[in-house]
């Protein structure tokens, strides 16, 4: 499973960066979590608004944070 938090270093960016490695490790995932912070990069999953949210190479959530239970319910629907 690959998760990435798409977003500069706005304070939601960081915090939805930081509450997805939260969920990995509650979810038993032993992996880590990509922070991609540059704008090119980010453009390139079609994302005009940040923070963002990739599971899977999949976009998961755009333009808001997530809380740790919400990204948890992400990551079990892609286990």
């Amino acid at each position: 499973m690959e998760i990435i938090a798409l977003g500069g270093c706005c304070r939601n960016s960081q915090q939805n960066y930081e509450n997805a490695k939260i969920a990995a490790k509650n979810c038993g995932l032993p992996i880590e979590v990509k922070h991609i912070t540059e704008i090119e990069k980010i453009m390139a999953y079609g994302i005009m608004s940040t923070p963002a949210l990739v599971i899977n190479n999949k976009v998961v959530s755009v333009g808001r944070m997530l809380s740790v239970s919400q990204i948890e319910n992400l990551i079990k629907l892609r286990i």
